[in-house]
């Protein structure tokens, strides 16, 4: 396919329909400003984006995108996101290589078929989305899962993990991929700190393993928790370099080694039905997965390449992170909402959330609660009947939640797969007398979730026998 580009080459090779064929005659799409003020449910700031069917000079068209094309993705495209690359997390190595793919999901698809076997270990955070695990459980892969705090994964356990590999684990292989979403981990919604990355990296280059970055939520990066605090007005005027300086250090950035495959989308900062995200890697696994994509995808899709490409041209580069700043000021006005909702309904006292207090840091789309079920009287009844408690009564509670029409997610969803033989609460080293779940702050309106939190407060006092 790379020779049909090169200038002056006649093909006979190729069966490519003739673009002339095709029957669309260009695309035309109206689409906001970076500028535009997004507290609205429409904007009337827009440009009008056209993509012809052909341009004579080389620029992002119909003919091409939606032909049979080259796997790493329209060039125009590939350029942006290395110029994106470079000016904001800033690679320790010039060498890097990018390249397209439909979405993180779809990236992590290829890492895992690149980087595992059958019957490995991968190294995930204590709580892990379940979709990331679904790729590799019927590879007969396990996960193994590695302690957190409020800076996300801690290090010395992972060091003390792989460490000690040999005397837990004899005569088995071991990990040589760690996977983690850094900053806004679904589930938790906590970030990893620079420092912690440091000391992360490092314990992957003692025990020489390979970092998978999967950061879809990057951008969304808040101040603390400040009830009330639902200004959606950026400070003025706005500055490029004090918004790239407010977010946290990519693995990427402390990689001078080559073993951080980055993964990043479009999806959580334009739209999911777009697919089209890509990776940043050393030129070795870039190649290796362009492989991979030639004979899966072959390429995301033409039309999402073509309109996202034109967008971001006539936007520009600082124009996209001008986008990008106002956006993670929406969705910071959305996690306060619902911060806000938990503490008119609760009885909340901040400090650290290993005390079981309120965390004033969340940031992504997500809160993270821990139920204490010491006091729970239909708990305590379980208790004394069941080989695993925690995961009946969460079944238990989720259904009377759902009853009162709230949805949460389970936190047993995000449990890490370590076999059969480590399925329940005891088996799997999870915390006794305790549940969680998930809350999302991300779609719900500004009412719904206060209604939702009133539901939930309801159904907990019910089942903790409290008082209104």
């Amino acid at each position: 396919m790379q020779y049909m580009w090169e200038p002056g080459m006649v093909s006979l090779a190729g069966g490519l329909p003739h673009p002339s064929l095709f029957p669309f005659a260009g695309v035309e799409v109206d689409v906001y400003s970076p500028e535009a003020d997004l507290s609205t449910n429409v904007s009337s700031d827009v440009i009008h984006v056209t993509v012809p069917k052909y341009d004579s000079e080389g620029q992002v068209n119909l003919a091409t995108s939606l032909q049979y094309s080259p796997s790493t993705g329209l060039k125009w495209l590939l350029d942006y996101a290395r110029e994106f690359v470079n000016r904001v997390f800033k690679p320790q190595y010039k060498d890097f290589d990018v390249l397209l793919h439909m979405g993180n999901t779809d990236g992590w698809t290829k890492v895992v078929n690149l980087l595992c076997e059958y019957g490995d270990y991968i190294i995930v955070a204590e709580y892990t989305f379940s979709t990331a695990q679904a790729v590799w459980i019927p590879m007969g892969c396990k996960g193994v899962p590695i302690k957190m705090d409020a800076s996300g994964m801690r290090a010395d356990v992972l060091e003390e993990t792989l460490r000690d590999w040999d005397i837990t684990h004899p005569n088995v292989k071991r990990p040589h991929v760690l996977y983690t979403v850094p900053t806004g981990h679904n589930p938790t919604g906590t970030v990893i700190s620079a420092q912690r990355k440091q000391e992360i990296y490092d314990v992957c280059v003692k025990y020489d393993l390979i970092i998978v970055e999967d950061d879809p939520y990057y951008f969304l990066q808040f101040k603390d928790y400040v009830p009330g605090d639902v200004d959606t007005k950026e400070e003025e005027p706005y500055d490029e370099a004090a918004f790239l300086a407010s977010l946290e250090k990519t693995f990427l950035s402390f990689d001078t080694q080559g073993r951080v495959i980055r993964m990043d989308s479009f999806s959580k900062t334009l739209a999911p039905g777009n697919r089209v995200g890509w990776f940043t890697a050393n030129p070795l696994f870039c190649e290796r997965l362009l492989r991979a994509t030639e004979v899966t995808v072959q390429t995301p899709s033409g039309w999402s390449q073509a309109i996202i490409a034109q967008m971001l041209k006539s936007w520009s580069l600082s124009g996209y992170l001008r986008w990008l700043s106002r956006l993670r000021l929406e969705y910071q006005v959305r996690r306060t909402w619902m911060c806000d909702a938990i503490a008119h309904s609760f009885d909340v006292k901040k400090g650290s959330p290993d005390e079981g207090l309120f965390r004033t840091r969340s940031i992504g789309m997500f809160l993270w609660v821990k139920v204490y079920l010491d006091a729970n009287p239909t708990f305590q009844n379980v208790k004394g009947s069941s080989l695993d408690p925690e995961a009946e009564y969460e079944k238990i509670l989720w259904r009377k939640l759902v009853n009162a029409k709230v949805l949460l997610m389970a936190g047993s969803f995000f449990t890490p797969w370590q076999g059969k033989e480590k399925a329940t609460t005891t088996t799997s080293g999870r915390e006794h007398s305790k549940i969680f779940f998930r809350l999302s702050y991300s779609t719900p309106t500004q009412e719904d979730m206060e209604l939702g939190i009133q539901r939930l407060a309801e159904v907990f006092r019910a089942e903790w026998s409290v008082p209104n």
